[in-house]
Formats: C-alpha cells, structure tokens, sequence
C-alpha cells in the first residue's frame, strides 16, 4: 500500500505539476492518472489486494478527467495563457478543445457502464451512469455545437455533480443490494 501511495504522490506533485503540467497541452490526459488513484488507494488499504474493479473506478475517472477540466480551461484560457501554461485550447484553440472535450464525454458514456458489464454494480448503478453521463455528453454536445456564453463554466460545474452523482449511485447501488 505504502509503494503505491508514494507512487501515486511522486505521479501527482512531481511528474504532473512540476514538469508535465508546463510541458504539453496532453497535461490533463497524462496527469489525470495520478487524480484518478483516491479510489484505488481506498480499496487497497481496506482489502489489502489490488483488485480489477478497483481499477475500473480508476479508469472511470481518468476519463473523466479531461472533458471536466479542458471545459475548466476554455473559460480560463486567457488565465492559462497569460500563466504560460500549454493548455488544450490555448495550444490547440478553443474549437478544437471542445472536439476533444465531446469525443472523452462520448467515450465516458461507454466507460460509465463498464462496472456494470464487469458485474461490479447493479441497475441502480447502470441507469444512474446512463442518465449522469448522457446529460454530460449533453452538455459537450451543446458546448461544441451551440456554445453560449458561460456554457464551458456550466459545463465544468455539472462534471463536478456528475462524478459525485456517479460515485454515489455506486454506493445506492451496493447499499441496495446488500441490502436485498
């Protein structure tokens, strides 16, 4: 446990906030491994074993990650800009930036029901994910075709409820089948 916590620290405050975070407009991609591991260092420490439903927890957030924060950095672009750092739509333009945010969303739709799939979680978690992760892709579908005003801030206020929602859907979904 204690290697991979110390792994997950080494990832976090030296590979992705001192070098990778000034590096590459792929920061958020690469980095956001190391902000994926909470749930995986959790279940470590209370089972003692690495286990592939833990892993799948991980990979839920990595792709998580990028949609939520590149939506954080359009409405902060000049912000990134005026700070030197390589974000997306800084490097690559905001247009581009909301190509990739609704392509991860759309790939977060498949991922959101992989615990499912695996038998790690029930209906309660399955209809949960489709409806969190559906009005996510919304939200990027309308961000990359009918962009308003405030809508990348929306966006990433809604990414914030939607892993929450998610992870909490997870819990109804344990809590109600132990229960049954």
């Amino acid at each position: 446990m204690a290697w991979l916590t110390f792994a997950s620290l080494i990832g976090y405050a030296l590979v992705y906030t001192v070098w990778l975070k000034h590096a590459t407009p792929q920061n958020i991609v690469i980095g956001g491994l190391a902000g994926a591991m909470p749930p995986l260092l959790g279940w470590v420490a209370v089972t003692g074993e690495l286990n592939p439903h833990a892993l799948l927890l991980v990979v839920l957030i990595f792709t998580w990650t990028p949609p939520h924060f590149w939506a954080l950095a359009i409405h902060r672009q000049k912000d990134y800009a005026k700070a030197g750092v390589p974000m997306l739509p800084v490097t690559h333009g905001v247009e581009f930036t909301k190509t990739m945010i609704l392509l991860y969303t759309l790939l977060l739709v498949v991922v959101g029901i992989l615990p499912w799939l695996a038998g790690m979680s029930g209906l309660i978690y399955l209809f949960g994910s489709l409806a969190l992760n559906l009005g996510f892709a919304w939200y990027a579908w309308c961000l990359k075709f009918a962009d308003k005003k405030g809508l990348a801030w929306q966006t990433f206020k809604y990414s914030i409820w939607h892993i929450f929602g998610l992870f909490v859907a997870l819990l109804a979904d344990h809590a109600w089948y132990a229960v049954a």
